[in-house]
């Protein structure tokens, strides 16, 4: 049984306060604390790049757990703003962790949902090639990207980094996993010229009319209830849009983490940041994950203890 082992996450100690630019941009608290939820945004030093905040990933984790990387069998790092066009930034990630030349390597180029469909392509690539153990890295510092004057990007956006093994001894396992894309409004998140563009409202607008819908979809595909799920972790996309899809499928605040106040939204990181710190609780024994954004897309799936007692 391949599933995840273990999440270690790296998130950069330099932050920019949005209160100190409240001024500079109009807003107030109400805007900061219940509309975006993003009190600071961690920004990475001008001297790393996506790799080497891969590799802080990877220590974090070999703190957790003892890991023999000449095991390791295959590396992927899920990312749109990689170290450089080419090579592909899991190689680079390959060679300064020292990883075995038998180990595969490959990007995956995802955003927001990005965590969700790097689960599915890594455990489906594992077992195909009957591998045991596997490193996911997530990465997007969108601080490469953001014009610091606009509005709708510098103040939501935060880099950060994780990595997930996946390995035959897991602690969550996967169930069914459901996907959608609307490509045709792929311009309202994109980047050209190398600068970020969002179109906030559109954005908002795919969140709240298909995840809600998609999170219907996911459950009936695993055969599972709302009450069975002990967890909901939603892409941190903004506090607003957190709380509107929770409210629109009637679920309680106190199963659904908004966790992206001191950080902010870390895109493909979002997810795994938060699943680290839920996977420890004994009382979660389901979780439901959906990312979405980028593409636009979205992607979600029910991860749960592997336990032979539970359902």
């Amino acid at each position: 049984m391949i599933g995840i082992t273990v999440i270690g996450s790296y998130i950069p100690e330099k932050r920019i306060s949005n209160y100190g630019r409240k001024a500079e941009f109009d807003i107030d608290d109400y805007f900061i604390e219940k509309k975006i939820g993003v009190r600071q945004v961690a920004v990475k030093d001008e001297s790393e790049d996506t790799s080497d905040l891969c590799v802080r990933a990877f220590e974090r984790l070999v703190k957790k757990v003892n890991i023999d990387k000449n095991q390791i069998e295959v590396a992927a790092v899920v990312t749109q703003n990689p170290d450089r066009n080419i090579p592909h930034t899991s190689a680079i990630v390959h060679g300064k962790l020292g990883l075995p030349e038998s180990c595969a390597s490959f990007d995956i180029s995802h955003g927001c949902s990005g965590f969700i469909y790097g689960l599915s392509l890594m455990q489906s690539f594992m077992r195909e090639n009957d591998f045991k153990k596997g490193l996911l890295f997530t990465c997007d510092p969108y601080s490469k990207i953001i014009d610091k004057k606009d509005k709708n990007t510098c103040l939501l956006f935060g880099d950060a980094a994780t990595v997930t093994l996946i390995s035959d001894k897991p602690c969550y396992v996967t169930g069914k996993f459901t996907f959608g894309t609307i490509g045709k409004e792929y311009k309202e998140l994109s980047c050209a010229d190398n600068r970020l563009y969002m179109n906030g409202r559109a954005v908002f607008n795919f969140s709240a009319k298909y995840v809600p819908e998609d999170i219907n979809s996911l459950l009936k595909e695993n055969g599972l209830s709302f009450d069975d799920i002990d967890q909901f972790i939603f892409h941190q996309g903004s506090k607003y849009i957190v709380d509107t899809i929770s409210k629109r499928l009637g679920l309680d605040s106190k199963r659904v983490v908004f966790d992206a106040y001191d950080y902010g939204n870390t895109v493909s990181s979002s997810i795994p940041i938060i699943l680290e710190k839920e996977m420890a609780k004994r009382e979660n024994n389901y979780m439901v994950l959906s990312g979405f954004g980028v593409g636009l897309s979205w992607a979600s799936v029910v991860v749960k203890k592997f336990q032979e007692d539970i359902k």
